[in-house]
């Protein structure tokens, strides 16, 4: 029996699921989605308890509805082994001193990695609906703090340890995430990595791997910058 493809249920843009798309891509998985377009539709899905907070993204996945991004990330990642190795990587250890090592725990470098991620990820997202003039200084807003305060941990993490991953030598949703983001700001900022060489070739060799090249192929389901369309469907979607 064939299983079921994971659906999502979204408006037709990136916004909160691109993400999600990002994650099932870079692990092989095809899915479908069912794109949100009225108020209808979503509150056809509210109206039907399929939403826990009333609030998308939703992954029909396994049998269940999955709402929250960070919960939808985490399940998918876990499954699909982009969150550490085994259980000994997940098991916390505390050291003699009463400090709990994050040597002997990867998923929670992967978590804090994604964690601060998603948070440079969420002014990407919300740029689009900004006024006119507002998006020009948060443009500038989103390059210093990328080039101040997240680029310059990842920088030092790549070159601190010389391998091509974030953690463990393996992918996991850390880099995945990261590249994500980085790519995004590229589109703005096309030289944001001028100073970072070693996030340069991160984003180089993490591009080729080949789920994710294939996803950054024209044809695939990754998602364009958002246009007026995509900003008119979201408020057509969401706005009372």
């Amino acid at each position: 029996m064939m299983a079921t493809k994971p659906k999502l249920h979204y408006p037709n843009g990136r916004g909160r699921m691109e993400s999600v798309r990002w994650v099932l891509a870079a692990a092989g998985v095809e899915f479908d989605e069912d794109f949100l377009e009225t108020k209808e539709q979503l509150q056809k899905l509210q109206d039907g308890n399929h939403l826990l907070f009333q609030q998308v993204p939703m992954v029909e996945i396994d049998g269940m509805k999955l709402v929250q991004t960070r919960s939808i990330l985490h399940y998918i990642a876990d499954k699909h082994h982009l969150f550490g190795k085994d259980l000994k990587e997940r098991t916390l250890y505390c050291g003699p001193s009463g400090v709990f090592s994050l040597v002997h725990l990867p998923i929670l470098k992967i978590d804090m990695y994604v964690e601060g991620t998603l948070d440079l990820l969420e002014l990407i997202i919300m740029h689009p609906f900004l006024k006119p003039d507002d998006q020009q200084k948060e443009v500038v807003n989103m390059a210093q703090k990328a080039i101040i305060r997240y680029f310059p941990v990842f920088e030092k993490v790549l070159r601190g340890h010389g391998q091509r991953f974030l953690v463990g030598n393996q992918l996991s949703l850390a880099d995945i995430i990261l590249l994500q983001t980085i790519l995004a700001l590229e589109e703005k900022i096309p030289n944001i990595l001028s100073a970072f060489p070693h996030l340069q070739e991160f984003t180089v060799k993490i591009s080729n791997i080949p789920t994710i090249k294939k996803f950054l192929e024209p044809g695939s389901k990754r998602k364009p910058p958002p246009d007026d369309i995509y900003v008119r469907t979201v408020y057509n979607v969401f706005m009372p």
